[in-house]
């Protein structure tokens, strides 16, 4: 529908290949509107709950600015089940890159794997499906490690 809306009635951008930053465009709305939203959601959502806290009118109560509030002590706590959905959505848009790289021609892991697959070469298949599974894996790793920063109650012994 981008292609078709955008590239071919509107011919604001090219519907596929490489090159310039607009060619970037339509494959990025493609790729991450959907992670946008859930995000989005999920902050929201977060930041509505911790907004309700004792803490929070505690704080408002001693003085403090609504921006300092709201940096120092709402989104600081919202943000840890923000960050896990995050994490958690990296493995949609790894996912997702694969279709949206042949989808809009792009080179990248995504075209690479279905390449390999169509060509039968197990070998590149399951080294770009490990590069991929690895990649996951330290995202999730480094979620794990921003709970710390994010929370000081959470501690790794």
């Amino acid at each position: 529908m981008l292609m078709m809306f955008f590239s071919v009635n509107l011919g604001w951008f090219p519907s596929t290949g490489t090159g310039t930053p607009q060619h970037l465009i339509l494959p990025a709305i493609a790729l991450g509107a959907a992670s946008i939203a859930t995000i989005s959601r999920q902050t929201r959502s977060a930041m509505l709950e911790v907004l309700r806290q004792d803490y929070v009118r505690t704080a408002r109560s001693r003085g403090l600015g609504e921006g300092r509030v709201v940096m120092r002590h709402v989104l600081r706590n919202a943000m840890i089940p923000t960050v896990t959905v995050t994490g958690l959505q990296l493995g949609h848009l790894l996912g997702g890159a694969v279709l949206t790289e042949t989808v809009f021609a792009r080179p990248g892991l995504g075209r690479l794997l279905i390449d390999s697959i169509r060509t039968r070469d197990v070998a590149v298949v399951q080294d770009t499906i490990m590069l991929l599974s690895i990649t996951f894996v330290i995202v999730n790793l480094v979620v794990d490690v921003l709970y710390v920063y994010l929370d000081p109650r959470i501690r790794y012994d």
